[in-house]
């Protein structure tokens, strides 16, 4: 290994840059983020979709694994993994998503 491998909030941050095109929010703060796993075997990243019927799916996968490259060392693979459960709802949202859509919890 050559990089430094980077840490949860660093691929966090990259995954920002990755917005679902149908509501214009990024899918960390839309909540799609269920998990990170990074370590010397590479990195391991759960996400999901609002629905199962999302068209943008691979399109979104695609750009979380392009994201997350784009921050770890190149020789580290990144495996990005589409899960549906627990099923999405709108409490996994950040309090800026859930304001910006004008919804409350």
């Amino acid at each position: 290994m050559t990089g430094v491998l980077p840490d949860e909030d660093e691929i966090r941050d990259a995954l920002r840059n990755v917005d679902d095109p149908e509501v214009g929010m990024n899918i960390v703060d839309l909540g799609l983020v269920y998990g990170i796993d990074v370590d010397g075997g590479g990195v391991r990243i759960d996400i999901t979709m609002t629905t199962a019927a999302c068209p943008m799916a691979d399109m979104i996968c695609e750009q979380a694994r392009s994201a997350t490259e784009a921050v770890v060392p190149h020789e580290l693979p990144v495996e990005v993994r589409l899960v549906w459960d627990p099923p999405w709802t709108p409490d996994r949202m950040s309090g800026f998503a859930r304001e910006h859509f004008g919804w409350s919890l």
